[in-house]
Formats: C-alpha cells, structure tokens, sequence
C-alpha cells in the first residue's frame, strides 16, 4: 500500500507526493470529488481511499505549528 499527499490541483488533474518525495500527477476523474490539497490517501490494488485520520491529524499538526510561530 502506498500513501500520497495532495499536493495541489491543476486543472483536471492532482500533483500528489508519495512518502518517498517523488512526485506524480493523476487526472481528478480518479479521485474523490471532495478532494483538497492537503488529503492524504492510500492506494491498494487499483483502488484508492481517503486517510480521514491521517489528514486530520497532519491539518492539526501544521495548524500548531502555525500558531506556534505566530504567536
């Protein structure tokens, strides 16, 4: 199983990044409508779900370090 990160979207398609760094772009027609930059997904035999825990946990984590340097 491999997990991505939505790095942004363009157009039709989504730049996600794998765990190893690299890049690759997927036409959105694959994914979720719902999908936003930032959601984490895995990918298991030609099928692809979203990680709501993982995200959340990663949206909590930039938000702390976020406030963290603002403060």
């Amino acid at each position: 199983m491999k997990r991505f990160t939505v790095d942004r979207i363009e157009n039709d398609k989504a730049v996600l990044e794998c765990e190893n760094g690299e890049f690759v772009s997927i036409d959105l027609k694959y994914l979720p409508e719902s999908i936003r930059e930032g959601d984490i997904f895995k990918f298991e035999q030609n099928s692809c779900f979203l990680d709501k825990d993982e995200t959340e946990k990663r949206s909590r984590k930039i938000k702390s370090l976020m406030d963290s340097l603002f403060e």
